[in-house]
């Protein structure tokens, strides 16, 4: 189980997409039944609830931009367990997860690079992976520079 970093969600795969999707489908779930327990993602547990719609619907706008469809009725369903007002009235980029920094981000690189290097993702997909992160690293060493 886990949460890619919030940044990484662009440029995921299909298949990994729809499978963030099925992941965030399954945590709400343990949650919900107080067996989240989980250590990749039972961090999940320690904000308001609106932090997890929030990646949720980031994972969903990321699926529509792609045309792959999903059951309206889970989203909703995570937005009722997450006690959120309104439909998607969160503004997307404000309610991250700390966890998702720098760090964890790299991390995720590294989890894609292998999964590249065993085959689980093609060079085609790999490749706009490649590109993000590549441009991560040129903006972080532009930031320190100025600093």
């Amino acid at each position: 189980m886990r949460l890619w970093d919030y940044r990484l969600l662009k440029v995921l795969p299909d298949k990994f997409i729809v499978s963030q999707w099925r992941e965030c489908i399954a945590i709400k779930r343990q949650w919900e039944k107080g067996t989240l327990k989980h250590r990749l993602v039972s961090y999940v547990m320690d904000y308001d609830g609106k932090y997890f719609y929030n990646y949720t619907t980031r994972v969903c706008q990321e699926m529509l931009k792609r045309n792959i469809k999903y059951q309206d009725k889970y989203l909703y369903e995570i937005m009722d367990f997450c006690k959120c007002l309104g439909n998607g009235l969160y503004p997307m980029n404000i309610l991250n997860y700390p966890e998702h920094n720098d760090r964890y981000l790299t991390q995720c690189y590294y989890n894609l690079e292998e999964k590249a290097d065993r085959g689980i993702i093609s060079e085609e997909e790999w490749q706009p992976i490649q590109n993000f992160w590549d441009k991560f690293i040129k903006e972080k060493s532009i930031e320190e520079n100025d600093e």
